[in-house]
C-alpha cells in the first residue's frame, strides 16, 4: 500500500495538472522576430520560385474552385434536399478542399488560395507587395479557369442552376451580406494567423498543431453559418470566378460586397492578431 501511494506521488509530480502560458512557457528556445517584409524586392522577379509559388497558388485556387462549384452544382440539380450532401456537404467541400490544399502547397506559396488572406499577410508585412500582386492575380485566374471547366461539364444547367455564383439571398439586405461576409473572413484570417503564427509556436510549445487543419475547419464553419445569406463569399477570387463564368446582372449587382468584405474583415484580423494578441511580451532567457 506504501509503495502504490508513492507511485501516485511520483506521477503527480511528473505529469503536473497545469500547463505553463504565455511568457511561462518558455523553452530554451527563443524567439527571433523575423525583419518586415519589403514592398518592393526587385530579386524576386528573377527567381524560379517567385514564379513557382504563383503556379502553386493558380493550380490550388483552379483544383478549389472546380471541387467546390461542382458540389454545389450537384446539390442544386438533384430533385430532393434529401438526395443529396446538402449545405453541411457544401461546406465540408469547401473546408475539405482548403485543409487539403494548404497542406500541398504550404511548403510553395504558403497556401493562401484567397485574395484576402493574401491581403492581410501582406497587411502584417509577411511578403512583398509584388508578391501579394502576383498572387492574388494568378488565385484570380485559377478560379475563373476552374469555374469554367465546371461549366464545361454542366452546360446550360450551370446557367438554370445559378453557377455557384454568390449573392445576397432573398429576405437579407446588402448590410447584412456585407457584415456576414466582413465577419466571415475576420474569423478566416485570424485563424489563419494564430495557425502559422511561429512566435505562438515557440511561446506555447506544448500546443501541437497542423496548420491546415483550423484553417479548413474555420472555412467549414463560416460555410455552415453563411451560405443562406450569401452563400458564403470570404474569398473574392472564388467570387469573381463564379461571377465571370455565370455572368447575369443580379450576381454583379451585389459583386462589389464580396470584395470590400472580405478584405475589411482581412484588415480587421490583421490589426487584431498583430497588434493586440501578438502583443505579448516575449524576451529571452538570460
Amino acid at each position: 500500500m506504501e509503495g502504490k501511494e508513492e507511485d501516485v506521488k511520483l506521477g503527480a509530480n511528473k505529469f503536473t495538472e497545469r500547463q505553463p502560458i504565455g511568457t511561462s512557457a518558455q523553452t530554451d528556445k527563443d524567439y527571433k522576430e523575423p525583419p518586415p517584409a519589403p514592398l518592393y524586392e526587385p530579386g524576386e522577379l528573377t527567381s524560379w520560385s517567385f514564379y513557382r509559388a504563383g503556379i502553386a497558388e493558380f493550380m490550388a485556387t483552379f483544383l478549389f474552385l472546380y471541387i467546390t462549384i461542382l458540389t454545389v452544382m450537384g446539390v442544386s440539380r438533384a430533385p430532393s434536399k434529401c438526395s443529396t450532401v446538402g449545405i453541411q456537404g457544401i461546406a465540408w467541400a469547401f473546408g475539405g478542399m482548403i485543409f487539403a490544399l494548404v497542406y500541398c502547397t504550404a511548403g510553395i506559396s504558403g497556401g493562401h488560395i484567397n485574395p484576402a488572406v493574401t491581403f492581410g499577410l501582406f497587411l502584417a508585412r509577411k511578403l512583398s507587395l509584388t508578391r501579394a500582386i502576383f498572387y492574388i492575380v494568378m488565385q484570380c485566374l485559377g478560379a475563373i479557369c476552374g469555374a469554367g471547366v465546371v461549366k464545361g461539364f454542366e452546360g446550360s444547367t450551370y446557367v438554370q442552376k445559378l453557377g455557384g455564383a454568390n449573392f445576397v439571398a432573398s429576405g437579407y439586405t446588402k448590410g447584412s451580406g456585407l457584415g456576414a461576409e466582413i465577419v466571415g473572413t475576420f474569423v478566416l484570417v485570424y485563424t489563419v494567423f494564430s495557425a502559422t503564427d511561429a512566435k505562438r509556436n515557440a511561446r506555447d510549445s506544448h500546443v501541437p498543431i497542423l496548420a491546415p487543419l483550423p484553417i479548413g475547419f474555420a472555412v467549414f464553419l463560416v460555410h455552415l453559418a453563411t451560405i443562406p445569406i450569401t452563400g458564403t463569399g470570404i474569398n473574392p477570387a472564388r467570387s469573381l470566378g463564379a461571377a465571370i463564368i455565370y455572368n447575369r446582372q443580379h450576381a454583379w449587382d451585389d459583386h462589389w460586397i464580396f470584395w470590400v468584405g472580405p478584405f475589411v474583415g482581412a484588415t480587421l484580423a490583421a490589426i487584431y492578431h498583430q497588434i493586440i494578441i501578438r502583443a505579448i511580451p516575449f524576451k529571452a532567457r538570460t
